[in-house]
C-alpha cells in the first residue's frame, strides 16, 4: 500500500518518457492490478532499468496527485521540525519543508499568527482528505525521555499558551515542557525562544519549568518591579498580599507566593507597610550621623557634667554608696572624730 507522507522503498514496474512507475513489487502477470507512482524523469537516476528498488517519499503535487521524490524532506508523517514561513495566503501559511510544493499550515492549526520569514515549530498530519498538512499543535508528537533533571538549565521555543494550564514549551524544539500558570510568566509569546530551569520532572517525562530564578535570588529583583507598580499608583497599592491571585498575576505577572515574599522583602527594608488592606510606599528617612566616640551608645548626649569622666567606675569604699558625690561645702569636715570635745563643732557652725 501507498502511504503519503512516509518514505518507502519500492520496485521500478515501468518506464516511459517522463519517468518511471514504482510500486511495491513487480506484478507477476500483465493482467495483475496493483497501486503505482509516477517518479518525474528529472529525479530518476542514470542507468535505472525495470525491477531496481529504490527509497522515495511519497506526498500529492499541485493536481493533487500521488507523486514520488528522492528529494529528502525536512519531515515525515508524524514528525515535527522547525520551518521557515515562505507565504501567507487566505488558506493559511505556506512553509518551506525541501520539497518543489511547500507544505500547508491552516489557519486552523497556527497557535498564533504567522509571517512570511517567521520560523515555527510545526508537525506533520494527513488530514482527511488524505493530503499533508502542518500543525503548530505539537504537544502529542513531543518526546518525553528528555535527559535533563530538577535544576537544569535548558532553551526552548514556545510553541502554545493556555489560559487554564500555562505556556507550552518543545525543550531543545523536542521535548515536551510546561511553564505552569502559578508561575505568572506573561508577556511570552508563541515561538520565543526562551532560557528556563527545570523545576520538577513528571512521571511521564514531561517538564516543568519555571524562567524566574531561584526564589531567593529573584526576590529583590520582584521587590524592585513591586514598588515600581506601588508608584504607578501614586505610592498607595488599592490591595495588599492577601488578594486574589488573578489579580496579582494580571497586575505583575507573579505568583502569589512570589509576590508575598517581595513585599516582605520591601517592608524589611523599610520602604513599605501594610495598612487597612492597602500597600503604601514609605517615604526615605534622612541618614542621622551616628555618635562614632568611644563606648558610647549611638546618638548619646556626653556627660558635660565637671569633674565627670565617661563611664566613671563607682566609688566602693566603705560607708559611700555608689557613685555618691563629694561633700565640697565650704569649711566642711567630713568624718569627724566621735571624740571631739562638746560643743566645738557647734561654736563653729553658730558663728
Amino acid at each position: 500500500m501507498l502511504r503519503t507522507g512516509e518514505k518507502q522503498e519500492l520496485t521500478v514496474v515501468k518506464e516511459v518518457d517522463f519517468g518511471i512507475y514504482l510500486a511495491e513489487k513487480l506484478p507477476e502477470s500483465n493482467k495483475e492490478s496493483q497501486e503505482k507512482v509516477l517518479l518525474p524523469k528529472k529525479e530518476v537516476p542514470e542507468g535505472t532499468k525495470k525491477g531496481d528498488r529504490m527509497q522515495v517519499f511519497l506526498y500529492r503535487d499541485s493536481m493533487d496527485r500521488i507523486i514520488a521524490t528522492r528529494r529528502e524532506p525536512l519531515l515525515t508523517a508524524g514528525k515535527f521540525a522547525v520551518l521557515k514561513v515562505k507565504e501567507v495566503s487566505s488558506i493559511g501559511a505556506f512553509l518551506d519543508w525541501g520539497l518543489e510544493k511547500d507544505l500547508l499550515l491552516p489557519y486552523h492549526e497556527q497557535t498564533a499568527k504567522v509571517h512570511a520569514g517567521d520560523e515555527c515549530l510545526v508537525a506533520l498530519y494527513v488530514d482527511r482528505s488524505d493530503r499533508l498538512c502542518a500543525t503548530m499543535r505539537v504537544y502529542p508528537y513531543l518526546y518525553h525521555n528528555s535527559p535533563y533533571r530538577i535544576n537544569d538549565d535548558v532553551s526552548g521555543r514556545v510553541y502554545e499558551l493556555s489560559n487554564n494550564f500555562g505556556t507550552f514549551v518543545a525543550v531543545d524544539d523536542k521535548y515536551s515542557g510546561l511553564i505552569p500558570r502559578r508561575e505568572g510568566a506573561t508577556g511570552l509569546k508563541v515561538g520565543d525562544r526562551i532560557r528556563a530551569r527545570v523545576t520538577g520532572v513528571k512521571e511521564d517525562g514531561k517538564l516543568d519549568l519555571s524562567i524566574r530564578e531561584k526564589a531567593y535570588l529573584q526576590m529583590d529583583e520582584d521587590a524592585e518591579m513591586v514598588m515600581s507598580v506601588i508608584e504607578e499608583y501614586a505610592g498607595v497599592l488599592p490591595f495588599d498580599d492577601r488578594v486574589d491571585p488573578e489579580i496579582i498575576r494580571r497586575e505583575f505577572g507573579l505568583s502569589k507566593n512570589a509576590f508575598k515574599r517581595a513585599v516582605g522583602r520591601l517592608m524589611k527594608q523599610g520602604r513599605a507597610e501594610i495598612r487597612d488592606h492597602r500597600i503604601y510606599k514609605l517615604e526615605a528617612q534622612p541618614n542621622a550621623k551616628p555618635d562614632t566616640r568611644p563606648d558610647r551608645k549611638s546618638n548619646a548626649k556626653p556627660d558635660t557634667r565637671p569633674d565627670r569622666k565617661p563611664n566613671a567606675k563607682p566609688d566602693t569604699r566603705p560607708g559611700r554608696k555608689p557613685n555618691a558625690r563629694p561633700d565640697t561645702k565650704r569649711n566642711k569636715k567630713p568624718n569627724v572624730s566621735p571624740d571631739v570635745k562638746p560643743g566645738t563643732v557647734k561654736q563653729i557652725h553658730s558663728r
